[in-house]
């Protein structure tokens, strides 16, 4: 039995938005796990165009920051994706990061509490239908406990291999083997027969999640304290074009998949191995946008 497709980022950016329905569309009828969105251009509507346009795939919001609505604009758009989407859609929220909160102009409280308050407050909105199941977005393992107790799943992003057993710990074990549990990931990927090549985009994608301290320290956790150590002294120093270089060749092995399509495979089933149901690919691409690197994902897993 061959194994299961992951599932796909897909990003509707400006100018490209009717094309990123069309890729969603051609996304499903490859068999794809699911969709899942960032919040970056509005992933609240990507997801309300994949409920009209899409059939039978799982779709949902990798993170929707709780601050970007109140609580019931919130739940009137979940519950209308769910209904129109068949229960289809899956909210995935959090807390976002540091930039996130200048762009929204809020001022965020503590992470736990602000997460907990906000699945509590949306569930007592019963007056616009069923909601979604809910994921949390989540980084270190308080926030993982916290899915575990709360959610309907737990999403990763560009978290490390090496670091997932103990990041899954923190669920409850009958929460880590149930079946309608989620667990996914979101993984940089860049497909290149040029590993050099494909491990630089990574380096250059990753280098912008570098500079936030909620990421660090995550990573510190994940026992990458040396690297984590050398790109804050460069910030302080005013050293940013130095951040790139700290991020070393095993780091990116660890958290990121990169090079031939065999290698990005076997990639894959490894973090399967490790526990993440549902891994999903973060497309880039070496020899072009993200239209050409979701191409280069499809004849991958064609």
């Amino acid at each position: 039995m061959s194994e299961p497709l992951p599932a796909l980022c897909l990003i509707a950016m400006p100018g490209r938005r009717r094309r990123t329905v069309e890729l969603a569309q051609e996304t499903e009828r490859r068999g794809f796990a699911g969709i899942y969105v960032p919040s970056p251009t509005g992933g609240m509507s990507t997801c309300e165009a994949l409920s009209w346009n899409t059939a039978s795939i799982t779709f949902g919001t990798a993170i929707a920051p709780i601050y970007q609505r109140t609580i019931v604009d919130f739940a009137q758009s979940a519950a209308m994706m769910h209904e129109v989407s068949g229960g289809r859609f899956r909210l995935g929220i959090g807390i976002a990061h540091g930039p996130s909160y200048v762009r929204m102009g809020v001022t965020p409280g503590k992470p736990l509490a602000d997460t907990r308050g906000f699945i509590e407050k949306l569930r007592a909105e019963t007056g616009f239908g069923p909601l979604p199941p809910i994921y949390v977005a989540a980084l270190r393992k308080k926030m993982v406990a916290l899915a575990g107790e709360l959610a309907q799943g737990v999403i990763f992003a560009n978290v490390c291999l090496s670091h997932m057993a103990e990041s899954l710990a923190a669920l409850p074990a009958a929460k880590r083997n149930a079946p309608d549990f989620f667990i996914g990931n979101m993984l940089p990927t860049c497909i290149n027969d040029d590993v050099a090549a494909a491990r630089e985009v990574n380096r250059r994608t990753l280098s912008n999640y570098a500079f936030l301290p909620n990421y660090r320290n995550y990573w510190k956790e994940a026992a990458y304290v040396e690297e984590m150590n050398a790109i804050e002294k460069a910030i302080a120093e005013g050293r940013r074009d130095d951040v790139p270089k700290y991020l070393t060749d095993k780091w990116l092995a660890d958290n990121t998949l990169f090079g031939p399509a065999a290698k990005v495979r076997e990639g894959v089933a490894r973090w399967r191995a490790a526990g993440v149901h549902t891994p999903i690919l973060v497309p880039s691409s070496a020899g072009g946008n993200q239209m050409k690197a979701i191409e280069e994902v499809f004849a991958a897993f064609g």
